[in-house]
């Protein structure tokens, strides 16, 4: 089994952006939900996309006005997302998401954290020491947005094999295996080559945590939730900071 970090680096960063579709769709969905939701820069003009990938929210926020702090630790995709956000008003920074901290002086007024990316961190308390960040270093009514998957019902059986995605050169498929406190995900694709089929796999864990418990670490510190809604299947959360 192997790492987050090394699922990324030697698996999945390698068809991430195949898989996630045509970045100007999904752009423009994410900055018709800023505006919809009022994430619009007001008070320092300044966000920070936690586990950017390859641009989806950073090149979003960008277009809205914020200057940006965009982190994440696979090279691969920080390559695309230099590439993508060329001329924007962008820093990117390799790095893991759980030293938000060192962003502090920084003071911004918006963080995301979007995917599943709260749930690739090693395990609960890691979950909530980065929200107690995130809540740490927003400015007051700065605003954090948050989403991620529903663990909580393990799939069975037949269930457990979820396609992704498919073309004429590609098969993904996605395989769950679910503990107590975590599901193992195997990323099994097959990838057209001049030789013929060839079967890629690598399997990782992500963290299963209950909305509640979510919501309760929240609460606990110092923001109130305004949002709490699923979008697209994602837990989809938007709490502000309340002083």
């Amino acid at each position: 089994m192997a790492t987050v970090k090394e699922h990324y680096d030697n698996h999945l960063g390698n068809f991430y952006s195949w898989m996630m579709g045509a970045l100007a769709s999904k752009q423009a969905e994410f900055q018709n939900f800023l505006i919809e939701h009022e994430l619009l820069p007001h008070i320092t003009q300044k966000a920070i996309d936690l586990g950017a990938g390859h641009g989806i929210q950073t090149v979003s926020l960008a277009k809205v006005g914020y200057a940006v702090k965009s982190v994440d630790f696979n090279t691969q995709l920080l390559n695309e997302l230099t590439a993508n956000t060329k001329g924007m008003n962008v820093e990117i920074i390799h790095a893991d998401i759980r030293k938000i901290g060192i962003f502090a002086d920084f003071n911004p007024e918006l963080i995301v954290c979007c995917g599943d990316t709260i749930l690739h961190l090693d395990n609960k308390q890691d979950i909530e020491h980065l929200i107690y960040e995130i809540g740490n270093i927003l400015v007051k009514d700065g605003k954090c947005l948050l989403t991620f998957r529903n663990y909580s019902s393990a799939l069975t059986g037949d269930d457990r094999f979820i396609p992704v995605k498919s073309d004429e050169n590609r098969i993904l498929t996605c395989i769950l295996d679910y503990e107590t406190d975590f599901v193992n995900v195997t990323d099994l694709l097959y990838e057209k080559t001049a030789e013929g089929w060839k079967q890629k796999i690598s399997s990782y864990k992500k963290v299963r945590i209950e909305l509640n418990d979510i919501v309760r670490v929240i609460e606990q510190n110092n923001m109130t939730i305004r949002y709490n809604q699923i979008v697209n299947g994602m837990i989809t959360i938007i709490a502000c900071k309340r002083k």
